[in-house]
């Protein structure tokens, strides 16, 4: 009696099981999913069959619907029910390429688009964290080279526009054009750079060992600046010389701009990139301190002559 007494402890209750399985993730070991298994899922038995040795060989006891053999393949039916959900649902969410091209690619474009051709204070009326979704689950779904080939495209073919812009622009308004177009490209990238941060890492950081700013930089570079710095430069050359022709924030702007593009530009024009670039000369020496003075006091004549005073 003790014994019986201490297997009944040790026997779990089911209805006690299924009471702490909230989730009913163990339904299969309760009452009720006995009598799935049991009842449901498992064929109703037959009619007695005669005794004899084929029927009461150890070999065929376990293919009996209440044996332990039938209750285990009842077990893997319903296992294969549960994974087979559990796909369908993993297959619900999958993105094709066709549901990239058509639902979730057009929401980044639009963005895009108006990131791109945006002016300071505006406001765009964008979800920033609806655009970071999408991107977040194109990127896990595989789509990162699609999606990184489509941005490289659609940018390059905006900064093609620009330059075409730029290329019909009047002389007394080119200079402050291509700053405008400067200003407003690299003000874009603060935002589009942060949106494809998961891209950028996951994808061209670790694939193609390149990042995304240094890529989209090298296109105005590419489609932009070296189409148009020789025409540039002799209008930066002849505004220095001629004081107040542009304003000294737009001719910073655009010579610190060029130097961040490539550096080696600064041999085309020493003297003006120095004005605004520190270190990128060598250092003075003595016997150019007399010339260096002269400078000065041009200046100084010239500002005086435009009404300024000491």
């Amino acid at each position: 009696m003790k014994d019986e007494g201490m297997k009944e402890e040790e026997e779990e209750d089911p209805g006690e099981a299924m009471m702490d399985d909230q989730n009913h993730n163990n339904w299969g070991a309760g009452v009720y999913g006995r009598y799935l298994l049991e009842e449901r899922l498992l064929p109703p038995a037959g009619p007695p069959r005669p005794a004899g040795p084929e029927h009461n060989g150890a070999g065929l006891r376990g293919c009996e619907p209440g044996g332990a053999a039938g209750r285990a393949g009842a077990a893997g039916a319903i296992a294969a029910i549960n994974i087979s959900a559990s796909t369908s649902k993993f297959l619900m969410n999958v993105i094709t390429i066709e549901d990239y091209k058509s639902t979730y690619w057009p929401k980044l474009d639009s963005a895009i688009d108006q990131l791109l051709t945006q002016s300071p204070g505006d406001y765009i009326p964008i979800s920033y964290e609806q655009i970071y979704s999408c991107v977040y689950k194109c990127v896990c779904q595989q789509h990162s080279e699609q999606m990184y080939s489509d941005l490289i495209k659609k940018i390059t073919n905006h900064l093609e526009r620009v330059s075409k812009e730029l290329q019909a622009s009047p002389p007394d308004l080119y200079i402050e054009r291509f700053n405008i177009a400067l200003g407003q490209y690299m003000g874009a990238l603060q935002s589009i750079v942060p949106l494809f941060i998961y891209m950028n890492k996951f994808y061209i950081e670790t694939k193609l060992n390149r990042d995304l700013k240094d890529d989209l930089i090298k296109l105005f570079t590419e489609h932009v600046a070296e189409k148009h710095i020789y025409n540039l430069m002799p209008l930066l050359l002849e505004a220095q010389s001629t004081p107040f022709q542009i304003t000294p924030s737009t001719m910073a702007n655009i010579v610190k701009g060029l130097y961040t593009l490539r550096p080696e530009w600064v041999q085309m024009a020493p003297a003006l990139f120095s004005k605004f670039i520190p270190n990128v000369l060598p250092p003075a020496m003595e016997s150019e301190l007399q010339e260096y003075a002269a400078q000065d006091q041009k200046l100084q004549r010239e500002l005086i002559q435009n009404g300024f005073t000491r």
